[in-house]
């Protein structure tokens, strides 16, 4: 076993473990949610897109972690490289718009009203 395999099996794993918190974190989220609506009669429709928005951002940032060790270890080419920057702009701006759609503001406003609630 060489070098390269090594970490092409340790990107493999970092990828599965990423759609493995996706699939669980979703079934986790419903699972509340349909516990909140037999227990109170409805569910709350706002923290349910919250979890399940921050559920797909750690999938999101964990996908990319292995895309990127795939792509400096296993795969060196400069296409490699190109395709894996397109993946990172693609994903960044998915993990961004469903940051301001789960906190409702722009990441520096959110930022800016926790500092001054601080001081």
């Amino acid at each position: 076993m060489d070098f390269e395999s090594v970490f092409a099996d340790v990107a493999r794993v970092i990828e599965g473990a990423g759609v493995v918190i996706m699939a669980v974190g979703l079934a986790a989220v419903l699972i509340r949610y349909a516990y909140d609506v037999v227990r109170k009669g409805a569910g709350n429709y706002g923290a349910l897109r919250v979890n399940l928005g921050r559920v797909i951002l750690l999938g999101l940032e964990i996908l990319i972690l292995g895309d990127i060790v795939r792509t400096i270890i296993v795969e060196t080419s400069v296409e490699s490289v190109l395709v894996l920057g397109l993946i990172v702009v693609i994903r960044t701006v998915l993990s961004f718009t469903l940051e301001v759609e789960i906190s409702g503001s722009w990441p520096w406003q959110q930022r800016n009203n926790n500092s001054t609630d601080a001081a």
